[in-house]
C-alpha cells in the first residue's frame, strides 16, 4: 500500500512519523516545495523506522505519486504564521483560507494528474472549505478532510479527565466545522450508557458552567498548544494516521470526519463510514433542536467561506 504526503512542514512531518509508527503503508512518498526539506525529514525518520513494520520512505516529486492509494495534503501556512491565534476572532482557522486556497490550486491538479484514483485527505487548515476546493479541482468525490475527529478526541479527553475514567469509556462527538462554529453534541454524550450530566450529578447552573469550560478548552486547544510549542502538529498527525489506517485497510469504520454533504451543500463533519473509497455512508445522529440549529449555522458559515473563494 502506497501513501503520499504533500507538505513536509510541522504537520506533514508529524503525519509521516505517525504513519510509520502505525505501520499502515509499505511505501510513503513525501513531496515538498523545497525537496531538501522532504529529504531531511525522510532521512531522520528512516533511521528509527526499523522499529516499526517494514516501510520504504523517500522524498519525491509529483510523478512519484503514481499508484498511491491515499494522498495527505498538509501544505500551506499554519495558524501561527497566518495569524489565526486570537481566541476572540470568530473567523478562527478560516483566516487562512485565501492563502492556502492558492496553494491548493497549484498542487491538487498535479496530484490528480499522477494519482487519479487516490483518496485525498485534506489536513491543512481550514480543512473543510479546502476539501470543497480540492473536490472541485480533483473532479471526484474521494476527497475528505480530517474534520472534527481531533476535536471529538479532545472532547472525550476532557470529559474523561473530569470523570476520572479512560477517554475510550466516553461516547461523545463534536460535529460541523473544524473551527469556532463546531457543535458539541451533549445530548448523546455517555459513559457506560449513562448520560454525562447524570454521571456528573450536577445542578443546572453547575452543568452549564461545566459545559462552557469544556467547550472553551476543546475549541481553543490548538491555540493553547501553539502558545506552548509554536505549532499544533502531533495530535493531528495521529488522527491523520488513524484515518489512513481506516482507508487503506478498508475498515468501514464509523468516525466523525469531513465529507461533502449534499443536504448542507458543503463539506462538514458528521459520523461517516470510512473505507477504501473514502466515505461510503454518512450517519445522522439524534440531536436536540438546539444542536441541529447550531449544525445548520456551522454549515452556513462554511458555505459563506466557500462562496468567498469564488470572488
Amino acid at each position: 500500500m502506497k501513501v503520499a504526503i504533500v507538505g513536509a512542514g510541522n504537520v506533514g512531518s508529524a503525519c509521516l512519523l505517525c504513519l510509520v509508527m502505525r505501520g499502515v503503508a509499505r511505501e510513503i512518498v513525501v513531496i515538498n516545495r523545497r525537496r531538501e526539506r522532504a529529504q531531511g525529514i525522510v532521512t531522520d525518520i528512516q533511521y528509527g523506522a526499523p522499529l516499526s513494520c517494514p516501510v520504504a520512505l523517500r522524498a519525491g516529486d509529483y510523478a512519484d505519486l503514481d499508484g498511491a492509494q491515499l494522498v495527505l495534503i498538509t501544505a500551506g501556512v499554519n495558524e501561527k504564521t497566518g495569524g489565526a491565534t486570537d481566541r476572540s476572532d470568530a473567523a478562527g482557522r478560516l483566516k487562512l483560507l485565501d492563502r492556502n486556497a492558492a496553494v491548493y490550486r497549484d498542487i491538487v491538479p498535479k496530484i490528480v494528474a499522477s494519482a487519479p484514483q487516490a483518496v485525498i485527505l485534506v489536513v491543512t487548515d481550514p480543512p473543510d472549505p479546502l476539501a470543497d476546493l480540492a473536490r472541485t479541482l480533483a473532479g471526484h468525490d474521494r476527497v475528505l478532510s480530517t474534520g472534527t475527529f481531533l476535536d471529538t478526541l479532545r472532547f472525550r479527553f476532557h470529559l474523561a479527565r473530569c470523570l476520572g475514567v479512560h477517554p475510550m469509556s466516553i461516547e461523545a462527538q463534536v460535529l460541523g466545522e473544524h473551527g469556532t462554529s463546531q457543535v458539541f453534541i451533549w445530548s448523546s454524550a455517555r459513559i457506560g450508557g449513562t448520560p454525562i450530566h447524570e454521571a456528573l450529578g450536577q445542578r443546572a447552573q453547575q452543568a452549564q458552567e461545566f459545559r462552557q469550560r469544556i467547550e472553551q478548552e476543546v475549541r481553543f486547544a490548538n491555540i493553547t498548544i501553539i502558545e506552548g510549542t509554536g505549532a499544533s502538529q502531533l495530535g493531528i498527525g495521529m488522527v491523520a494516521a488513524r484515518i489512513a489506517d481506516a482507508i487503506l485497510r478498508d475498515e468501514e469504520a464509523a468516525i466523525p470526519i469531513g465529507a461533502y454533504n449534499a443536504r448542507h451543500g458543503v463539506t462538514l463533519s458528521l459520523p461517516a463510514i470510512v473505507g477504501r473509497q473514502g466515505v461510503s455512508r454518512v450517519l445522522e445522529p439524534d440531536m436536540t433542536d438546539g444542536e441541529r440549529n447550531a449544525l445548520d449555522e456551522s454549515a452556513n458559515q462554511l458555505r459563506q467561506a466557500v462562496a468567498w473563494l469564488g470572488h
